[in-house]
């Protein structure tokens, strides 16, 4: 019986297969779609934070980034051989290997840059006559015996640095080598000779026999003790007098660390580790962590004091470097797991109306079965089997791609996820079909939403599902979403939404109907009043369509809303930074530009405004006005950027503000085509004696100036009038207004003074709007015989550029955003396509009345945009609503920001972007129309005859 039954079935599923292959293959396409996407999802948030891990340990320095093990030089309570062994090459390999060896995974060294030797800790004086002197002081050098010189540079001048003889702590000469950079800064060549002193006898002879260059100067070899090649003019501490003296180092031969050991220098023994960042991946990030505290101060360090002596110490930044991947990480994954969430949301719930509409196409069928005495069993392994020879294997080649799409991730995870989707298809569909015919079921009445009244049980079951989500987004709002970390509460916010707005238009959605439907009653067409009969009772208007909308058009909109808020807080960053299309300053804070750089610019091509400034810093404000009230001490008087004021509540930070003299007229200008707060020119009109001075007149003290303050320092100021002393004059000041900014200045304590007032008026700052070619900008700048800084806020702009991170998690909002916008056109295809038949088939009728082809499209268009109108409605409102809910929590600067050095790191909140919330939105009404309009078409193609048949249902 057994082969028996199987031999039945393989012919019913051959059947079924050539029966509907369409469908069939329909849904396999759908299915390797989304278990593509479900499984490139994890594999692309694995590599994008592998890449962001390896770029920040590359990009680190190398004096940060590689495992350095020092301990100080033997004891001289040991035996004179005994240290100079200590210190010899064969040891220093040994215990080398040894180290290598023993680090615990996942760090793993890059042994082609592996570097050990003996060095000096205290540099020593050089008192060589030719050696150069900036002020008198003589250079301070340090001496290292490392190996690997020669697979690491080559030979300019002389001959590599050698031993003849075995070199030992009683040894008086040595030889060394320089690099280019140091041999040209400090004056040495072949055969230069350098004396160090001894504890006992004659100083060290250190004879320069080569010039070397490094082959990779950017390599751990040579940045991690960056003294090693190239030299530093560095200011001497001890001194009261502002003294530099040079310091750099010499490398010994290979085996002439013995030599050392008879000298003062503190000499040290030393192996450093790279770090191989090739082998690493973004889930090592929690482990390296680990590993690198047990190295410190942990057990790793005590494996490490077994091998390379007990007073062995580890020193690494990679710890850090890794914490600051880990932060950005963390920031940056509850954004992505919005996106992740919605998305699958969206695709299960298609999924699901997927399996619906196969299940409403087969209902006849089913049920014929069912009345003949068909078990729900033996249905549910048909539908199964059916199923399963269509959608497991589109699942596998969906999983193939996926991994060959996306070459770095861990697989087990993709594997899940494409194996999700596999059984949510095959038991969803069984299920929901065998759920209908529990019961042989004959044909019944139509279903009318208008006036159809739920059953108790659904009732029940969509209040307990609206509570629970209302409940959950109280308190979600209550909580907040800053907490840090991925937060699955947080990250289902879009979810909850747009289940309690699809629960509540769902119901509210037949009122409209019922008032619309009695005037379109009373009309003479019958278009009207047809349109709205067939939307109420059509089935497109269900929960699960309206919900699979809603999901789509919440993920889209707040995708597009952070990427477009990515693009935002970049714009207005680049922004503050330069303060204008260019800037033209000089290179001093008091430097000033010449009428003449002035008046050239201004009349470049291109420029369309240029308002010069004179900003002046550290402006000192009464004392009276400092400590007033303690207004100072607020969150908004911390300035961030060049010129940046403390701010504080403490008396220095309270007292320094900065001073901008400006053209009322071009700053106006220049503010509102840029953005920035602008203020009635006329404000800062100074008439009577604290007019605008002429030539040759000499200021009063009396004189009363009125400014544009900040907030802070308007709270300060109050509305008094205050004396200040500036290097543009002395004067006192009233506030007469604020403005949150002022451009070209990072700064929240600032007053903007007309400059036609001060006495002082040359411009320290010219900025300008327009586009002047960059070219002829610089020239203009460089031909007035002084140094200018030209700025261009396009090419500050350019450097926002983003890490492997911030590149990854783009992507995947971008793929999310175009996934949603798929998801939500194919949402509204399969509800449309759900009811196609019976559309199809009133038109049939109809056109046997006397229906033309074109009130025929306008019948299923009018049908369609009811329902069309309230998933955009309601996804205008389920964006909008996700947007508010979670933009307190979240930050877009390490999105946007994160990794640009002295860029503004404020806090960038997600705002909504009307464009992401309205152009899916319009999306899905053009769909439905244009779905409307394709199949009236198609159907005023085929004859009546062919839709119309003897005792069809529909």
């Amino acid at each position: 019986m057994r082969d028996g039954k199987r031999a039945a079935s393989a012919p019913w599923i051959r059947t079924r297969l050539r029966t509907a292959p369409g469908a069939a293959v329909a849904l396999a396409v759908l299915v390797l779609v989304t278990a593509f996407l479900a499984a490139a999802f994890p594999r692309a948030v694995d590599a994008y934070e592998t890449k962001g891990l390896r770029h920040d340990i590359r990009l680190a320095d190398a004096g940060r980034s590689a495992v350095e093990v020092s301990r100080p030089q033997p004891g001289l309570e040991l035996p004179r051989e005994q240290r100079e062994a200590g210190v010899r090459t064969p040891e220093l390999r040994r215990i080398g290997g040894a180290l290598g060896k023993a680090l615990p995974e996942p760090l793993r060294a890059d042994m082609s840059s592996v570097a050990y030797g003996l060095r000096t800790m205290k540099p020593v004086l050089a008192t060589e006559p030719w050696l150069p002197r900036p002020d008198t002081v003589p250079p301070q050098l340090s001496y290292t015996a490392q190996t690997g010189l020669k697979e690491h540079a080559r030979l300019v001048k002389g001959a590599w640095p050698t031993t003849p003889d075995a070199v030992t702590a009683g040894s008086r000469a040595v030889r060394g080598a320089v690099t280019e950079e140091t041999a040209a800064a400090l004056n040495m060549k072949v055969g230069s000779a350098l004396r160090l002193p001894t504890a006992v006898g004659g100083p060290l002879t250190v004879t320069i026999t080569g010039i070397v260059a490094p082959r990779d100067p950017g390599g751990s070899y040579w940045s991690a003790d960056p003294l090693v090649r190239t030299p530093s003019l560095i200011p001497d501490p001890a001194s009261p007098f502002p003294q530099n003296y040079w310091t750099g180092t010499v490398l010994l031969a290979e085996d002439a660390g013995p030599a050392l050991l008879a000298t003062a220098t503190e000499p040290s023994l030393f192996w450093r580790f790279p770090p191989a960042p090739s082998a690493l991946t973004g889930p090592d990030g929690a482990r390296l962590t680990a590993v690198v505290n047990s190295l410190e101060s942990g057990p790793g360090l005590l494996k490490v004091r077994a091998i390379a002596g007990d007073t062995a110490e580890v020193l690494t930044g990679l710890g850090h470097i890794v914490q600051a991947n880990a932060r950005m990480r963390d920031a940056i994954s509850p954004v992505i797991a919005v996106a992740a969430l919605g998305i699958g949301s969206v695709a299960a719930v298609v999924l699901v109306m997927t399996g619906a509409l196969i299940a409403a196409r087969r209902k006849a069928e089913l049920a014929l079965m069912r009345s003949r005495g068909g078990s729900l069993r033996g249905i549910g392994g048909r539908l199964l089997a059916e199923t399963a020879v269509t959608v497991v294997p589109a699942s596998a080649l969906g999983l193939l791609l996926a991994v060959l799409a996306v070459g770095e991730g861990r697989w087990w995870p993709a594997a899940l996820a494409a194996a999700g989707v596999g059984l949510l298809v095959c038991v969803a569909l069984p299920l929901r079909t065998t759920l209908q015919h529990i019961r042989p079921t004959l044909h019944g009445a139509r279903e009318d939403m208008v006036s159809a009244r739920p059953s108790r049980r659904r009732t029940v079951a969509e209040l307990t599902l609206l509570v629970l989500a209302v409940g959950a987004v109280t308190a979600l709002r209550r909580r907040g979403t800053s907490g840090g970390g991925t937060d699955l509460l947080v990250s289902g916010a879009p979810v909850l939404v747009a289940l309690i707005a699809a629960l509540v238009l769902v119901r509210l959605y037949p009122l409209p109907l019922r008032l619309a439907a009695r005037p379109m009653a009373r009309l003479r067409g019958a278009i009207g009043f047809l349109s709205l009969a067939r939307a109420g009772r059509s089935s497109a208007g269900g929960a699960l369509p309206l919900l699979a909308l809603l999901l789509a058009l919440a993920t889209a909109a707040f995708g597009g809303s952070v990427i477009a808020g990515i693009g935002d807080a970049r714009d207005d960053a680049a922004l503050t930074a330069v303060g204008a299309d260019a800037r033209v300053s000089g290179k001093s804070e008091r430097a000033t530009l010449p009428d003449e750089l002035v008046s050239t610019v201004r009349d470049l091509d291109g420029v369309r405004n240029a308002a010069p400034l004179r900003i002046e810093f550290g402006v000192t404000m009464p004392e009276t006005a400092a400590g007033g009230s303690g207004a100072g001490s607020g969150p908004d008087d911390s300035g961030t950027g060049p010129g940046a004021d403390t701010g504080g509540g403490d008396a220095a930070g309270a007292r320094a503000t900065t001073m901008v003299g400006v053209d009322p007229a071009s700053y106006t200008r220049l503010a509102r085509t840029t953005g920035l707060p602008d203020f009635p020119s006329g404000l800062l009109k100074a008439t009577g004696p604290s007019a605008p001075l002429s030539e040759g007149a000499e200021p009063g003290p009396e004189r009363v100036l009125p400014v544009i303050a900040s907030p802070a320092v308007a709270a300060r100021l109050g509305k008094e009038q205050h004396a200040v002393d500036t290097l543009s004059g002395n004067f006192k000041v009233q506030v007469v207004g604020t403005v949150e900014r002022v451009a070209s200045l990072a700064s929240t304590n600032f007053l903007i003074v007309n400059s036609a007032s001060l006495e002082e008026r040359a411009p320290t700052t010219l900025l300008l709007t327009g586009a002047p070619d960059p070219g002829k900008l610089r020239a203009a700048a460089d031909g007035n015989g002084e140094e200018f800084v030209v700025q261009l806020r396009s090419e500050e702009r350019a450097r926002y550029v983003n890490t492997p991170m911030q590149a990854g998690a783009e992507r995947i909002y971008l793929a999310a955003v175009a996934a949603g916008a798929g998801y939500a056109l194919l949402a509204v295809l399969l509800s449309l396509l759900q009811t196609a038949p019976e559309r199809k088939t009133l038109l049939a009728r109809l056109r046997t009345m006397g229906l033309t082809t074109g009130q025929g499209r306008r019948l299923l268009a009018f049908e369609a945009t009811p329902q069309a109108l309230l998933a955009a409605g309601g996804g205008l409102l389920t964006g909008w609503a996700t947007i508010v809910l979670l933009s307190p929590g979240i930050d877009l600067v390490p999105l946007a920001l994160a990794g640009v050095a002295g860029s503004d790191t404020s806090p960038v909140t997600l705002r909504a972007d009307l464009w992401s919330l309205a152009l899916p939105a319009a999306g899905v009404v053009a769909l439905a129309a244009a779905v409307a309009g394709v199949q009236a078409w198609w159907a005023s193609r085929r004859g009546s005859i062919t839709e119309l048949r003897a005792g069809d249902s529909r």
